[in-house]
């Protein structure tokens, strides 16, 4: 008999306990965020991350009534900032906004990562999406897609495109174009988007994958023609610009988009919280138009489940990229 109510009350005891567990869980993910949130920017100051990111910031600070306190954390293409996060307490008070571009890619371009691309991070919200143009040097005789791969098949290897990079959206975009059209374009790599856009204007390169944002004053003053935008469909911000896909390169997309990330682990309703306060501010009139307004094109906040899909579908979009053209980081 008294083994029995000892028994009994050992039950009740760990039910008890179960229940204690369960409420502080619900009672923690109640009180998120009760601090300062950090969120990593795995690139220099000054670039698109910081564009995009630092005003969305700003907003979901105000939705979720902490500071968010922003760290530059460059090198590597992202890697090591991505890394700082991948590390990081599970707890939605560090999160990571990348361009997914880089990120993506990064699994393929570099033999041994830190972290799993995939499976150490919990996906918050895709935050907004930067198109690129093929622009050229005015003097250079393809003003269009078609004239462009019959000139590059006459001259096979003496065209050439500069990118803000290796490992970047422009150089990743300019070599899955060289794959679907059928043409040997030579890659020029620079350290950034300013000195490749500066020397297509000089005439030291004909081609240039730029960020939308960068070339517009360039293409508006005469300085630079813009022969495709990489994006699905036509850019708000240069309307008049065609697509590649328009041009004939069906399927042609080469966009950088951005996302917010977090711990692989964060508990879901705190993954929730996030992603209902990115959306949030970023259904927000001021902020939809300023970022429309540097060139960035929706998705203008998304699921944490819609951003899952999109991370599954690029990576092995970009993972063939690699593989097939060879290409390699610095």
């Amino acid at each position: 008999m008294e083994s029995t109510r000892s028994l009994r009350s050992g039950v009740v005891r760990s039910g008890l306990g179960m229940l204690l567990a369960a409420f502080t869980v619900v009672a923690q993910a109640q009180a998120f965020p009760s601090k300062p949130i950090r969120v990593i920017f795995p690139f220099p100051p000054g670039g698109g991350t910081d564009i995009i990111g630092r005003p969305v910031c700003e907003e979901v600070s105000k939705i979720l009534g902490q500071p968010i306190v922003i760290e530059n954390r460059g090198g590597s293409n992202g890697v090591i900032g991505a890394d700082v996060v991948a590390k990081s307490a599970p707890d939605g008070y560090t999160l990571l906004i990348h361009t997914m571009f880089s990120h993506l890619a990064n699994a393929s371009l570099y033999p041994k990562l830190p972290y799993d691309t995939e499976r150490d991070f919990a996906p918050v919200s895709l935050i907004g999406a930067v198109s690129m143009v093929l622009v050229s040097h005015p003097s250079f005789p393809a003003k269009t897609i078609a004239e462009l791969i019959a000139l590059a098949k006459e001259k096979p290897g003496q065209l050439s495109y500069a990118s803000f990079g290796n490992g970047s959206g422009a150089h990743l975009g300019g070599e899955l174009f060289k794959m679907m059209a059928g043409i040997n374009l030579v890659h020029v790599p620079y350290k950034g988007g300013g000195p490749a856009i500066a020397d297509t204007i000089a005439g030291h390169v004909p081609l240039h994958f730029a960020g939308i944002a960068t070339a517009a004053p360039h293409i508006k003053s005469g300085k630079l023609n813009a022969i495709a935008m990489t994006s699905a469909r036509r850019s708000g911000f240069m309307p008049n610009i065609p697509t590649m896909d328009e041009q004939g390169i069906k399927g042609y997309e080469a966009v950088v988009v951005f996302g917010a990330l977090a711990p692989a682990g964060t508990p879901r309703e705190v993954v929730k919280t996030l992603e209902g306060a990115f959306v949030k501010a970023l259904a927000t009139p001021a902020l939809r138009q300023r970022l429309i307004d540097q060139g960035n094109e929706p998705p203008f906040g998304s699921t944490s489940e819609e951003m899952a899909t999109f991370i599954k579908t690029d990576l092995q979009k970009w993972a063939k990229v690699v593989k097939e053209s060879g290409a390699k980081v610095d």
